[in-house]
């Protein structure tokens, strides 16, 4: 149900954004305001959440002993959240800002709607198991996930997209704190540092929306209100405000320090991040024992302080004990924040230097100290002294709070950045590996070639169609440009403007090639997209065919470009040039190795493993090979293969029933299960380990995936895997009696010849047509036909019969004729060209596969 509604909001969405009654600054206007809806909606629930678990904590405590109840609460919540994360969104860990940064530079990160309600969920456990972090990180990311996941429903220029993310942000920080102003002057500070009107008109529209909505349903209690305190400033409070920025920009500095090191020291421990949130959480509840009830939560530390009145003591003790339980909590990888911890030291830094001058001189006012010390230190670690003053700012709405909030924050700022240059957000990313000058659009345009951009499926017209033809192919299209072919040779391209202009005339006896622009523009797969962006724009044009030696490989539009850039920031990109684990065998079973070859069956959908497992014995009975059936048990990139428990009784259990129709076939029949990363992976590992000569997979008969042929696992096998390559499209029946083989001459074509007698002995009776399609004005030749009709009678016991047919379209024909002789099943060879992309319209096993109800195997040779 979750995805049928996210394709129809996908679908809704996509319609809304092209109707002409909405123009892109009125659309623009729709989508902020969303976004700040959901952001404030998100940080509602975050903050109910958490004050829930929070008090029923509390409930609890007043009932067992505290001592029991706050490390019992830490462990299991802990626990919980740290399983939601490692499982279903390992990008949801940590406080999320430095995430979103790195999205905003190009980073290939995952971004998107799992990535939110993970965030949401486990920061409400986080936060209400008493770990000392705060929820303004999460809502900043959560901001910018539903941003994210809303440019993708509705596709959009990638400069868009990433100011769409940025609104979402600050819509996420200015939900959190109910602080609009901030929230924009956090997108321009720290995020985009951008100042463009559309950067700015979006951000301040979502962070309006987001803070109006939040203070609307969550009441004002994150507001420090004025009137139930008192500033006061003259100017014997200046030295006092230089100290308390000296101490504030040092503490910061050397509280990012200790983040890192923190981060680095529970990466050496190597235990799964649930055990490490849970140990983080068990130790923050044993140290919350010894503190007040007030001081035990960093927001509710930050408010007393500014309206009571404490001794010294318990505020270096609840400043000692936030900051290093801050530090271990962080450390773990927990999902929570740093704003909130770093308002809260702040508070008690300046309230500890605020009781210094009272002490001192007899003046001052510890409440003005403490929400000076909020800003100074939070412009300490996040490098934001603007965001900092302003935070603090609209929390009171006090201006006497103006100069001292600048003395303490600029001062803060200076002295930290000498200390340690750079902003927490920018420390962690080092940490990760993650530097953003080696990132962004530039370095994403020289790095891809047009080889992995274009669109492989190419709809083509042959240059003697007439008009009528055109505007009918058009018609069936959602494409605008179609390249014209000649004997398999681009030479022109016709527009939908070329069809418009020429309506207007008498067009009965006008050809394609009449209209078509000649010697079109075109690139050759080697070439950068930057190359190709360069030509785009020059030539004002809307897409450019992609050629090698004058054939056709592939199209790119301006559409693609978007694309790609989109997913590189999504992340999903980066995981086709990802380097995977090796994958780790846990399961293995081994016949007598009797064979002189060996035949890998992967399976994975048990509905289809008997017919797959019949044809492979059919192929190793005929072969004398060996059978190697494979299950591949896939987990999540953050876990180790090796490491990884994982449940193997279903698969045993369709293995076996491989086993035991190998012993009635007398086949050998060996088996195993690989836990990896990627099921493609695994599939090639063990075609080098096995040393497999034919691989017998599976296949859909479609892919929706852009730029996949058939499909992700697919392809890559089929790309790489150096053996032979068998795919069988399997429909729910399958019957293997009558059979249909088209050729064309090429080298698969004859290995498809040579597989068929094999698997024919699946049938008593199998009846065999062999046809070959040929252009309305080419004279047919049947030597291919004759031939390979010859070889087949002395092979197959039953029927063959040759059948060379006039048609357009090579896809049409074949269809036709297995419908109207009610094939069984077509079997063809694959063309060798760039991935059997391109055998004269498109792709011809996809198109016969997608359109038929029969079963279609289809045959790539060895290319070792």
């Amino acid at each position: 149900m979750i995805f049928t509604g996210q394709a129809f909001w996908t679908r809704f969405l996509r319609q809304v954004s092209q109707t002409k009654l909405l123009q892109t600054k009125r659309f623009a206007i729709a989508q902020a305001c969303f976004i700040g809806l959901i952001s404030a909606l998100a940080a509602v629930f975050l903050k109910a959440g958490a004050t829930w678990l929070v008090e029923w904590r509390n409930e609890v405590a007043g009932v067992f002993p505290t001592v029991l109840v706050l490390p019992v609460f830490g462990l299991v919540g802990g626990f919980l959240a740290g399983i939601l994360v490692e499982r279903f969104a390992p990008e949801a860990s940590g406080s999320g800002i430095s995430q979103v940064k790195a999205v905003l530079a190009g980073v290939p990160i995952v971004l998107n709607w799992r990535v939110a309600v993970v965030k949401l969920l486990a920061g409400v456990l986080t936060l209400g198991a008493g770990l000392t972090l705060g929820r303004q990180g999460p809502t900043v990311q959560v901001g910018a996930a539903i941003a994210a996941q809303l440019s993708r429903w509705v596709p959009t220029s990638p400069d868009y997209r990433r100011q769409l993310i940025a609104a979402g942000a600050g819509a996420g920080l200015a939900a959190a704190f109910n602080a609009p102003i901030s929230g924009i002057l956090f997108v321009v500070e720290e995020l985009l540092q951008d100042t463009s009107s559309f950067t700015l008109g979006t951000a301040i529209l979502a962070s309006f929306i987001g803070a109006v909505v939040s203070r609307w349903l969550g009441g004002r209690s994150l507001d420090l209100n004025p009137s139930m305190f008192n500033t006061e400033f003259s100017p014997l409070d200046i030295p006092f405000l230089i100290a308390l920025g000296l101490l504030a920009g040092g503490l910061g500095a050397l509280f990012n320090q200790g983040i890192v090191k923190s981060l680095t020291l529970n990466s050496k421990l190597r235990l799964p991040l649930p055990i490490r949130v849970a140990l983080a959480g068990f130790i923050c509840g044993g140290f919350l024992v010894v503190l007040p009830p007030p001081l035990r939560d960093t927001e509710a530390l930050r408010n007393f302080l500014v309206n009571s009145q404490l001794s010294w003591q318990p505020v270096a003790l609840a400043f000692v004990a936030q900051f290093g339980l801050t530090l271990i909590a962080y450390g773990s990888g927990a999902p929570g924040g740093l704003f909130a911890p770093s308002l809260g030291l702040g508070a008690a830094l300046g309230y500890l230097v605020g009781l210094a001058e009272q002490g001192l001189v007899g003046n001052g006012s510890p409440t003005t100290f403490a929400l000076a010390g909020m800003g100074a230190f939070f412009s300490a670690v996040a490098r934001g002294p603007i965001t900092g003053i302003v935070i603090v700012f609209e929390m009171t709405t006090d201006f006497n709070l103006v100069l001292p909030l600048m003395i303490g924050s600029v001062i803060a700022y200076l002295v930290a950045e000498k200390i340690s240059p750079g902003s927490l957000y920018d420390r962690l990313l080092a940490w990760k590996g993650i530097h953003l000058e080696d990132y962004g659009a530039n370095q994403l345009w020289s790095a891809l070639t047009a080889a992995e951009v274009m669109q492989p499926k190419v709809e083509t017209l042959s240059s003697g169609m007439t008009i009528e033809e055109a505007i009918q192919a058009f018609s069936q299209s959602s494409h605008r440009n179609f390249p014209v072919l000649e004997d398999r040779k681009l030479v022109g391209i016709v527009t939908q403007d070329d069809l418009i202009s020429i309506q207007k005339q008498s067009s009965r006896d006008i050809k394609v090639a009449d209209i078509m622009t000649a010697d079109p523009i075109t690139v050759m797969p080697k070439d950068t997209l930057a190359q190709v962006l360069n030509l785009l724009n020059r030539y004002r044009l809307s897409a450019l065919p992609v050629v090698e030696h004058r054939k056709l490989v592939g199209i790119i539009t301006r559409g693609d470009t978007i694309r790609v850039e989109a997913n590189y920031l999504d992340g999903t990109m980066a995981q086709t040039h990802q380097k995977f684990d090796p994958s780790y065998l846990v399961y293995q079973t081994c016949a007598p190795a009797t064979g002189r070859g060996r035949l890998l069956v992967p399976l994975s959908n048990p509905q289809t493993a008997t017919p797959l497992l019949k044809m492979a014995i059919a192929i190793a009975r005929d072969r004398r090979y060996e059978v190697e059936c494979l299950q591949v048990v896939t987990i999540s990139r953050d876990r180790a293969p090796s490491e990884t428990l994982v449940r193997t009784k279903t698969s045993q259990k369709l293995l076996r029933h491989a086993v035991q129709m190998g012993q009635a076939w007398q086949v050998p029949i060996h088996t195993q299960i690989r836990v990896a990363h990627s099921v493609s992976e695994a599939i090639l590992e063990a075609v080098k380990e096995r040393h497999v000569d034919l691989v017998l997979m599976g296949w859909k008969g479609n892919t929706s995936t852009p730029g996949r042929v058939f499909s992700r696992v697919v392809d890559t096998v089929i790309r790489q895997a150096p053996c032979e390559v068998v795919l069988a499209k399997l429909r729910d029946e399958t019957c293997f009696d009558r059979w249909l083989i088209p050729i064309a001459g090429g080298p698969n074509a004859q290995e498809a010849i040579q597989l068929l007698p094999a698997l024919t002995t699946l049938s008593k009776m199998p009846e065999v047509d062999v046809c070959q399609v040929f252009q309305p004005e080419q004279l047919p030749d049947t030597g291919l036909l004759e031939q390979a009709s010859h070889f087949l009678k002395r092979r197959v016991k039953g029927s063959v019969t040759i059948a060379p047919v006039s048609a357009g379209s090579v896809t049409a024909a074949v269809i036709q004729y297995s419908q109207k002789h009610h094939s069984d099943v077509i079997m063809l060879g694959a063309s060798r060209e760039r991935l059997l992309r391109q055998v004269v319209q498109g792709n011809i096993p996809e198109a016969i596969a997608r359109n038929t109800d029969c079963t279609v195997i289809l045959v790539r040779g060895a290319t070792a």
